[in-house]
Formats: structure tokens, C-alpha cells, sequence
């Protein structure tokens, strides 16, 4: 009976891993695996204080003190230093909105993937994080295993070797986000190699405390976070540019 109960266990076992190797054969598997694995836990709000470090070519730094606060899924704001000088940026329905000085400086068309990838891709269906993903140029019909800091992932968008192509990476594992690549905003020849690491546990989710950003093998920026809260409560006005000034989420 012993025996019976083992070879039952490992039959069921080897059918689940089955299954779910099934299931997740391009992309779009990958989004819904990540989907559904979080969908009852992930937090739906997020606030933190970061340390940004720019690496410049000749071998200074900036360090600079931003507050993030973010309501999932889609909208985050960005203060850049004392949030009393009103400087920084609003991402909500698909643009940016620049502040300085607490007024607005420009609006414009764009959509934050490490948003996507690392935080709303567990919150929102995932026909809408499909849709959001086929519109950036990321080719869901490619989907490879490789290895990244010791883990087993998922990379989707490039073949193997292809490191200039849009792509992102997933860890198998647990599902989470760790690496993508997308051509460079100050040179589109150049690739950006953004990774996520130090995941830590945060209210039913995950987060990454620390982010890179590397192009042609050096490092050119990095973000610490500290005072790490989920499911904190904010208000939609703090993601309104017209009540940037007014509206502060670190004072509520």
C-alpha cells in the first residue's frame, strides 16, 4: 500500500509539471503563468524611498533621493528629490507627465515596462498585458530556457544569443521579472540591459530592491529602495499632475 501511495504521489506530480510545461509554450503563457500565480495575493499598492545612482563615463557618480509611489495597475509617480519642489513624473494611461516646479512641462505617449513586467502583469487580466506587450514590439512567439544568476528562466522575444532584440526574462521558479532588454532612448543602436535583483517578500507579492541599468557591458544607473510598504492606501489624487504640488503621498 506504501508503494502504491509513492508511485500515485510521483504519477500526480510528473502530470502537474507536465501540464504546466504544456501550458507555457510562447510568451503569451509566460504573462498568463505570472498572471495567475499572484492573481488572489500580489499587493495593489506600493510606496518607497530610492537611491538613484548615475555612472558616468568618466568614472563619477550623482546620487540623487527619489519617492515612488505606485497604484496598480498602470499609474506611478516619481519625486525627484524634496517632494516640496515639485519636480518629477506621473505615468497614467499610457503617458508620462514631466513636472517641474510643480507645473506641468510636458506631457507625451509612454508606457514603463519594468511597470508592466515587475508589478502590473500580476494585477490586471492578461489579455491587457498581452495587448500592452505585442504594441512594444516584443515578439511573444519566441520563447527559450536559459539560466540567469543561477536560476532557470523563461526569455521571451530573442532567439539564443540575441542580446539586441526586445526581450524579457522570467524566472520559472517563482515567476517574477528579472531582466529585459530594449534599445537605448539616447541611442536605439545601444541596448539597455535592465535587471532586477534582491526580490524580497512584500504583502502577498514580491519586489525587487534593487534595479540596474546596463548598456555595452557597464553599468550606467542603479535604484536602491528602502522603506518598503505594500498595500498602502493612496489617494488617486496623487497621481493627478494638476495636483502634484498639493498632493503628496509620504505626507498621508
Amino acid at each position: 500500500m506504501k508503494r502504491l501511495l509513492i508511485v500515485l504521489f510521483f504519477l500526480v506530480f510528473a502530470a502537474s509539471t507536465f501540464a504546466h510545461a504544456q501550458e507555457i509554450r510562447d510568451g503569451e503563457g509566460v504573462l498568463r503563468a505570472m498572471h495567475d500565480r499572484y492573481k488572489a495575493s500580489w499587493y495593489d499598492a506600493v510606496t518607497f524611498t530610492q537611491k538613484s545612482t548615475t555612472y558616468n563615463p568618466d568614472g563619477t557618480t550623482k546620487v540623487e533621493t527619489w519617492y515612488e509611489a505606485a497604484l496598480l495597475p498602470g499609474r506611478l509617480r516619481i519625486d525627484i528629490g524634496p517632494p516640496a519642489d515639485g519636480n518629477g513624473y506621473v505615468l497614467a494611461g499610457g503617458n508620462v507627465t514631466i513636472m517641474k516646479d510643480g507645473k506641468v512641462s510636458a506631457t507625451r505617449p509612454r508606457v514603463n515596462m519594468l511597470l508592466v513586467f515587475g508589478f502590473d502583469v500580476y494585477r490586471q487580466e492578461p489579455k491587457t498585458t498581452i495587448d500592452i506587450v505585442k504594441a512594444q514590439g516584443y515578439d511573444l512567439t519566441k520563447l527559450r530556457e536559459d539560466v540567469w544568476d543561477g536560476h532557470p528562466v523563461y526569455v521571451v522575444g530573442a532567439g539564443k544569443g540575441d542580446l539586441q532584440s526586445r526581450q524579457f526574462w522570467v524566472e520559472k521558479d517563482r515567476l517574477l521579472f528579472v531582466r529585459e532588454m530594449e534599445p537605448s532612448r539616447s541611442d536605439p543602436k545601444k541596448a539597455e540591459d535592465i535587471r532586477f535583483t534582491d526580490y524580497r517578500k512584500l504583502a502577498g507579492g514580491w519586489i525587487a530592491a534593487r534595479v540596474e541599468v546596463h548598456v555595452e557591458d557597464r553599468m550606467t544607473f542603479s535604484e536602491e529602495y528602502s522603506d518598503i510598504q505594500g498595500n498602502v492606501k493612496l489617494d488617486p489624487a496623487v497621481f493627478d499632475p494638476k495636483q502634484f504640488n498639493s498632493t503628496h503621498w509620504e505626507k498621508q
